[in-house]
């Protein structure tokens, strides 16, 4: 029965920790990523995020998550990453350090505010931090079990016999509770465990340190494992920097815990103040020792796992991280830089199309039908992806980032089969006849071109910046270029009506690929539609107004 209450109170502070975690990634998880990503720009203030942020999540594996997607991008150095991995380390500790204290009195009050929250709360937001409040109340639930379960098992001498064998040997205690955290994918839980068994007295102060110290190496070990999953080396650069950090710490501690021990317990006679101390003191320690040699560190690690060779193969995706779907926040920005990806293929593929129309170079259209197979391929693996991560309960913004961007996706692959299928053939017909634009049309086609790429690469800014200003500008260009067609057109029949050979030849081509380039366009600017929405910018006297724009009206330019 002793048993059984033991597990069962390890499992309570398990969920209430996950309840922590899952509360503040769906209040907060979009904020935190971008905040990491103002932070890594030196190491000391990364550091300082590292703290912040894990101290929020209570998961120094879910910090990591969010850092490696910036490293594995490329976006940013190793070393202030390796900074917030010290700074996660120590965010860790905070939670312990106020659990250490005799706080049960107020889980029902946790307990009364989170589930008002959850069941009143008027947004999404409020409901996730009563789930915060409600996973904090079962972690000091559940320590108040523990310290209860142990309390009558004090007086067992079988009990206290075997956990005197099994924590006789502090080497033996450190792999054990590696071993543990590992299984566990928690630290604090064994940290937690470790203090409860200490405050009984069942193991001694020394079994206490070497307990936690193996759940630091412990916490080490999960993200360095689901970082192997994927293929590229860059991902693994971060989390084996962190074991090496652990792993150096625990060498260099673990021949002297006795005499730290001693001392500790000088200092602070309650064993679980002792073990919460030297917890925060170690991980502060490492911090210290190890910001400045970061360098050296980072470049070990860059020659022990090289850059990988740009894939030769354009429906390779390149930023699509199984292992990054744990943190909804973290793998929809790799699926969005995914959806770029498919936009610089789609761009270039328009670039060869403007080229071929012009030149009547019959290899470029081999190519764009090559590219075109990749988009197909990179759109489908996107959906995949995004789908996957849909399983999983998103919170109201990340679901909505989700349809974003599975929307836009979708209307970059369109883009891609109209100019494969469409712009493409024209060139081809154009090339194998033989035919040439007027200069006028040329020109007319040239400019056409030139403000979708434009529009294109604002596109991209909307997509990722959600910026409502260039939102409105695509769609005011919407109604713009459509009159612009319809006056191109017209320019096109007064060349008719005087019979020159170059229009004769060439009417049907100019008018589908003017024709063309408006449905490009057309999808290019639908990602400007769930930005207004969101600010409700799209009502239907907006849309009239925009769609009224004159033909003479000036282009609008970004202010």
């Amino acid at each position: 029965m002793i048993l059984l209450d033991l597990t069962g109170g390890v499992a309570l502070l398990l969920w209430g920790l996950h309840m922590v975690r899952s509360g503040i990634v769906r209040a907060f998880g979009s904020d935190l990523r971008r905040f990491l990503g103002l932070a890594l720009r030196n190491r000391f203030l990364a550091f300082l995020a590292g703290i912040l942020v894990t101290a929020l999540l209570q998961s120094s594996t879910a910090t990591g998550l969010m850092t490696a997607s910036f490293v594995t991008g490329g976006t940013v150095d190793l070393v202030p990453a390796l900074a917030i991995m010290l700074g996660a380390n120590v965010g860790t500790t905070l939670i312990v350090q106020v659990l250490s204290f005799n706080v049960s009195a107020v889980a029902p009050l946790l307990f009364l505010v989170g589930v008002t929250a959850f069941k009143r709360g008027g947004t999404t937001r409020a409901r996730d931090l009563g789930r915060v409040a409600i996973g904090v109340g079962l972690m000091v639930l559940s320590l108040h079990i523990l310290l209860d379960t142990l309390a009558p098992a004090e007086n067992a001498p079988a009990v206290r016999a075997l956990l005197q064998a099994i924590t006789d040997e502090p080497l033996l205690c450190l792999l054990m509770a590696a071993a543990l955290t590992w299984a566990a994918h928690s630290s604090v839980t064994v940290v937690l465990l470790a203090m409860s068994l200490s405050f009984s007295n069942f193991i001694t102060p020394v079994a206490t340190l070497a307990l936690i110290l193996g759940a630091n190496l412990g916490s080490a070990i999960n993200p360095l494992i689901e970082g192997s999953q994927s293929d590229n080396p860059a991902s693994r650069r971060l989390p084996l920097g962190n074991l090496l950090n652990r792993l150096a710490g625990c060498a260099l501690v673990l021949p002297f815990l006795h005499t730290i021990a001693n001392f500790l317990m000088q200092l602070e006679p309650n064993p679980s103040r002792m073990a919460a101390d030297f917890h925060t003191v170690f991980n502060v320690a490492l911090a210290v020792v190890f910001i400045l040699p970061l360098n050296g560190l980072a470049a070990l690690l860059t020659r022990f796992l090289p850059d990988r060779p740009k894939p030769n193969d354009l429906s390779t995706p390149l930023y699509l991280d199984e292992t990054a779907l744990a943190t909804p926040s973290v793998a929809l920005v790799c699926a969005a830089r995914e959806t770029l990806h498919i936009g610089d293929i789609v761009e270039t593929m328009l670039r060869r199309a403007r080229a071929a129309l012009m030149t009547d170079d019959r290899k470029l259209v081999a190519e764009i039908c090559e590219m075109d197979d990749a988009v197909d391929k990179l759109d489908e693996a996107v959906k995949l992806y995004v789908t996957k991560l849909t399983r999983e309960s998103l919170s109201e913004r990340d679901g909505h980032r989700a349809r974003e961007i599975i929307s836009f996706s979708i209307n970059l692959e369109h883009v891609g089969d109209i100019i494969d299928k469409n712009l493409s053939e024209l060139a081809g017909k154009k090339a194998k006849r033989r035919l040439q634009f007027s200069p006028e049309g040329a020109a007319e086609l040239e400019a056409f071109h030139k403000h979708i790429l434009e529009n294109l690469r604002v596109a991209f800014g909307v997509f990722m910046a959600g910026s409502v200003e260039d939102a409105r500008r695509l769609i005011r260009d919407k109604a713009y270029l459509r009159n612009a067609e319809i006056a191109a057109a017209e320019r096109h029949f007064e060349r008719l009506r005087e019979a020159r050979a170059e229009t004769l030849e060439t009417t049907s081509i100019h008018l589908d690929v003017l024709r063309d380039l408006k449905r490009i366009h057309s999808h290019i600017c639908s990602v400007a539609y769930p930005v207004l929405d969101a600010v409700g910018a799209t009502s239907a006297g907006e849309v009239a107004e925009s769609d009224s724009i004159s033909l003479g009206a000036p282009r609008s330019t970004p202010s």
